[in-house]
């Protein structure tokens, strides 16, 4: 694996709102040396850093066999209405997100980082809520040596398709974030990009075990900084004869 500069990253769901973003930040990291994201479609993005593969998420693991990454992000996800039912909705939530974690621990990755939501429990009356604290219990059972589950409140960003009460929500949530204080601020609402940049700010955490981060974390994973590049020995000199 890539120690400092030139780590392979392995990123799920780079088409998405946040997913987009945490592609952006990945390519720009000066410690990546490659991403590798999987998708259904082809991003239609070009960079000299970035191999799309294009991938059927059922048989997720068996084609990304033999690949070896250093780190895998996680941002796949939908809505209840989107998947059609409960049982779609927990299939995509839940089993898509699994398939792509077994992958990533096959591949050798160390972390893993993933995206859930505040106030996930698995046993919530909530049925979002509880799937993702599903998830994240079947998570912590693979094993890896870091996981990272961050847990944001309503994202903020222009999505292609957005329902009327998302629209209210990024309209309104930036007035109302300041009146959610002291334990009411894990639910304020935080843009996109932040948790894509907080993604990257994760691989360089180098925390170990099982970490959560609601909207304070997020905040402080966002900036954090590259490691410092390893400088290279210098040649030494050839010996004069004396």
């Amino acid at each position: 694996m890539a120690d400092g500069d030139n780590r392979i990253i392995l990123l799920a769901g780079g088409s998405g709102l946040t997913g987009e973003r945490a592609l952006e930040a990945l390519l720009e990291a000066p410690e990546v040396g490659r991403v590798v994201a999987v998708s259904r479609r082809a991003l239609g993005r070009e960079h000299s850093r970035l191999a799309n593969r294009i991938v059927r998420f059922d048989t997720l693991e068996a084609q990304l066999k033999g690949l070896s990454c250093d780190a895998a992000l996680c941002c796949i996800g939908t809505t209840r209405r989107q998947a059609g039912s409960a049982e779609a909705f927990r299939a995509v939530d839940i089993d898509v997100v699994l398939g792509f974690a077994r992958a990533a621990k096959a591949a050798n990755a160390r972390r893993f980082v993933v995206i859930s939501s505040v106030g996930a429990d698995p046993d919530s009356r909530n049925f979002y809520l509880r799937t993702k604290g599903e998830m994240e219990q079947e998570l912590e059972a693979l094993g890896f040596e870091s996981l990272d589950i961050l847990q944001p409140s309503i994202l903020l960003g222009w999505r292609r398709e957005m329902r009327p009460l998302e629209l209210i929500g990024v309209a309104l949530m930036p007035l109302i974030n300041p009146l959610l204080a002291g334990r009411y601020q894990n639910y304020r609402g935080i843009s996109a990009r932040t948790v894509g940049a907080a993604m990257l700010g994760a691989t360089r955490s180098g925390r170990k075990g099982v970490q959560r981060y609601t909207w304070p974390g997020i905040v402080a994973l966002s900036r954090v900084s590259p490691p410092k590049s390893r400088a290279l020995p210098q040649a030494k000199a050839p010996a004069r004869a004396r």
